[in-house]
């Protein structure tokens, strides 16, 4: 989330009434807009992590396969 000073007015605004819907300051919605953020995506990059650890490598039948479709 850029900071508050580069917010434009428009949304700075807007941002404003979601604050006040929540029940909480501009700044301190900003920050926990922020934070949100920070954790989705460190909760992607986890899950990126954990489906390049358990690819597996094609079993027996599947290489084979592969390698009789191959040009010689």
């Amino acid at each position: 989330m850029p900071e508050q000073n580069t917010l434009s007015e428009g949304q700075r605004a807007y941002e404003a009434k979601r604050a006040a819907k929540a029940g909480m300051s501009l700044e301190k919605w900003l920050a926990h807009k922020q934070k949100q953020a920070g954790e989705a995506a460190r909760a992607e990059a986890k899950s990126a992590a954990e489906a390049r650890k358990t690819a597996k490598k094609p079993g027996l039948l599947s290489r084979l396969i592969d390698r009789a479709h191959k040009p010689l």
